[in-house]
């Protein structure tokens, strides 16, 4: 790619799609309008970590700790691995670039089931790769039947997204179990778990489950979704040493800023208050789903802190009419609407708004 007068620029920057984040509402007199369109939190942080942030936030004329040391320690004593498992990052989609950026480039290939999640195209494309994207199953869910068949000698990086964003979807054991016996050891599979708390479903397993016994399995998490600090940007990978080196290797120096890595340790402390929240979460997202369900809609279970409405060619008048009552939700052109599950008044406009849509 090149431009007129200027820099010559990398070719495979050309045609990048354009990450699309979740709209905010237009203001209305009168009216309390809420975002449903981004997976976020809608509640504040975890008590007591606000304060511990705002404390952390007096040493911002100095950098912060480059190596995460007592956020790493305090995942690592979480999640009973070695310290030198573990990786923090700029929310786990950073971690998503920096395993592309380590594995792959011009001529090697990122596969990923699709739909899934829109940062893996873009990060792919970046790094010079090829994307290879498998369909969803008609259930929405990962066809990893289709996704083994379709490893090649190219393959360098599979990501996994369970619970998949934004059909709300997970990988179950046996099948995952199964599908990793069909992976070279030389290709890395990523089981991207950003909504892994919202989870109930005990057949649906803790990635860490196979990094322990899978030399070539990564597991991401963030501190964006159940933990709500999405606007502090903090995620960490749980990998292999030689892959660990590498996420260490490929980090922008400093990028964990020292407000988050206070955060994310004081929530890490805050487990009690966490599954609380996610229980109260998790509640509300099961009244939704049967307040749709009694509507005539056939939804997929959800395991995520939010659900898949199948619309096709309504999609974007369906986000029009939420949008006039005051919501946003986030849609996916001629496909479906991703709905975020917020405080029950957002909610319930959004239902309101469906019922007009059964077909």
């Amino acid at each position: 790619m090149s431009t007129a007068n200027g820099p010559r620029l990398r070719a495979a920057l050309g045609g990048i799609p354009a990450y699309r984040a979740g709209a905010r509402p237009i203001a209305r007199p009168g009216v309390t309008t809420f975002k449903l369109s981004s997976n976020e939190n809608p509640y504040p942080p975890l008590p007591g970590v606000l304060d511990i942030a705002v404390r952390a936030a007096a040493g911002m004329a100095n950098y912060p700790d480059p190596a995460n040391t007592e956020l790493v320690h305090a995942l690592a004593e979480r999640f009973g691995v070695a310290t030198t498992e573990v990786v923090a990052g700029t929310g786990s989609v950073g971690l998503c670039q920096q395993l592309v950026q380590s594995t792959a480039g011009p001529g090697d290939e990122v596969l990923y089931a699709w739909r899934s999640f829109e940062a893996y195209p873009i990060i792919t494309q970046i790094a010079g790769a090829t994307s290879v994207q498998v369909p969803l199953t008609a259930d929405l869910r990962h066809d990893l039947t289709a996704m083994a068949a379709a490893i090649t000698e190219r393959t360098r990086l599979i990501f996994i997204c369970s619970p998949n964003n934004p059909t709300s979807t997970a990988v179950r054991r046996q099948e995952l179990a199964h599908f990793l016996t069909a992976v070279p050891d030389e290709v890395l599979v990523v089981i991207d778990e950003a909504y892994r708390e919202f989870n109930t479903d005990p057949d649906v397993p803790d990635g860490l489950e196979f990094f322990r016994s899978q030399p070539n399995v990564a597991v991401l998490r963030t501190f964006s979704k159940a933990y709500g600090l999405a606007g502090l940007r903090v995620g960490f990978a749980i990998a292999r040493e030689p892959v660990a080196d590498a996420l260490r290797a490929t980090a922008v120096p400093f990028g964990v800023s020292v407000i988050a890595q206070a955060a994310a340790v004081a929530s890490l402390a805050a487990e009690p208050q966490l599954l609380e929240r996610v229980s109260a979460l998790v509640a509300e997202r099961e009244r939704v789903v049967r307040a749709y369900r009694e509507l005539g809609w056939d939804l997929v279970k959800s395991q995520a802190n939010f659900i898949w409405l199948p619309l096709g060619a309504r999609t974007g008048e369906f986000a029009a009419a939420c949008e006039a009552v005051g919501v946003t939700v986030r849609p996916f052109a001629n496909e479906g609407a991703r709905i975020t599950i917020g405080h029950s008044e957002a909610n319930d406009r959004v239902i309101k708004v469906t019922a007009g849509f059964v077909s």
